[in-house]
């Protein structure tokens, strides 16, 4: 398995994985699949141009298994987003790859603080990313989402 940083030319397996994911898990997303199906090209593309985003996909065999992105935000804030793993692919450490390359981009880009909201009875995600640091901070009252956070330090152990 290898990993690859998307580019803005990378929309169509950006499209396909995407698609790929919302269609396993439906339930694990606030966008859904109708909701992706419009726009066209210039929506794919928006996504990976982003300005300061980063995007990756793991890839086994060529075919993609799994998907994570990060964001930026305010101040030393990055946002993870949209991680998805494969069926296929699950159990064999790629959740854990993809959130490590997304936490190297946020210290990279000066990154403080990574944090990722995680649906209600996502149990499964909640503990894959448990078991990469992140804790609870608070839930959304009318959502019930869950804002996990964790706290980034520099190469010496220092904030």
């Amino acid at each position: 398995m290898r990993l690859r940083v998307l580019t803005p030319e990378d929309w169509p397996l950006w499209r396909d994985v995407r698609l790929a994911a919302l269609t396993d898990a439906p339930h694990a997303f606030k966008t859904t699949l109708a909701d992706w199906h419009r726009g066209g090209e210039e929506r794919w593309r928006a996504r990976l141009e982003m300005p300061g985003a980063f995007h990756v996909v793991a890839l086994r065999d060529g075919r993609a298994v799994g998907v994570a992105g990060g964001v930026p935000g305010e101040g030393g804030v990055r946002e993870l987003r949209s991680v998805w793993v494969g069926p296929e692919a699950r159990g064999h450490g790629v959740g854990d790859r993809l959130i490590g390359a997304v936490e190297g981009w946020a210290r990279r880009s000066g990154g403080t603080t990574l944090t990722l909201g995680v649906l209600p009875g996502n149990d499964a995600a909640i503990a894959l990313y448990r078991r990469n640091g992140f804790v609870y901070l608070s839930s959304d009252g009318a959502t019930g989402e869950q804002v996990m956070v964790k706290a980034l330090h520099r190469a010496g152990g220092g904030p």
